[in-house]
């Protein structure tokens, strides 16, 4: 039975040859993040040494929005990792290349640690929000000052750095940035077709259009105006956006 499940469980990887890098996640995989910068996962460090043995290319891609990837790369070392700055892919850089070329400007609720990788961006009169796991900076203060960002804007931008909805941590799971991105996110819910609907995705938010009201199921096939979603009512349209937050 064992030589059976050990041959199942070998599928994956055939034919072998075929195979020239790995890509490997890092918090949950490598280690399990806490306090003293955590802890390796039994046989993480030495699996890595073997990979990078074998000649296989290897490039690590991580959700990390605490700290900045010069951090979070010492951070590994210091655990016992083989692992450089060029092979770690994190999402406050990619975010940054965004920001540039798109002319954006942000509002920040990030983690203070994750503040460095934002300071060659222009952050004058935002014209976007940028969130990440802000941890303790998650305050209704700061959640209200990112929103009054978004809800003054003609066209809404809201860059999420994740959308996880938790973590590990060595002390037990933590709530992670994903619940906050839906709190912002801006969706308009009417029954005017084209003031209601048309107008809110003019604007960049998505829109859905309740069966009260004005509405007519003509409305369902407008020639130029699309819904992103139909509701019977907004008693049902609230029951499934509570459903997704969770």
């Amino acid at each position: 039975m064992q030589r059976v499940v050990m041959s199942m469980m070998a599928e994956w990887c055939k034919p072998a040859e075929s195979v020239r890098g790995v890509l490997l996640d890092i918090s949950g995989v490598l280690y399990d993040s806490g306090q003293g910068g955590g802890i390796p996962i039994a046989g993480s460090t030495e699996a890595v040494r073997r990979i990078k043995e074998a000649d296989l290319k290897v490039r690590f891609c991580t959700n990390e929005t605490q700290a900045t990837r010069e951090t979070f790369v010492a951070k590994l070392q210091n655990l016992g990792f083989d692992i450089t700055f060029g092979e770690v892919f994190a999402p406050a850089p990619a975010a940054c290349q965004i920001l540039k070329e798109r002319g954006l400007r942000p509002h920040l609720l990030v983690h203070d640690g994750l503040l460095p990788e934002f300071n060659h961006i222009d952050q004058s009169n935002p014209n976007c929000v940028v969130i990440g796991d802000a941890a303790d900076n998650f305050s209704y203060k700061n959640l209200n000052e990112a929103f009054q960002v978004l809800i003054g804007l003609e066209k809404p931008v809201l860059l999420s750095l994740g959308r996880g909805r938790y973590y590990k941590e060595t002390d037990g799971m933590k709530l992670d940035v994903g619940a906050y991105m839906k709190a912002l996110e801006v969706i308009m819910i009417g029954d005017d077709i084209v003031n209601d609907v048309g107008g809110a995705q003019q604007c960049g938010m998505k829109a859905v259009q309740v069966r009260t009201g004005k509405y007519r199921p003509c409305d369902e096939q407008h020639p130029t105006v699309k819904a992103d979603g139909y509701v019977d009512n907004l008693a049902q349209a609230v029951k499934i956006l509570l459903e997704h937050l969770h």
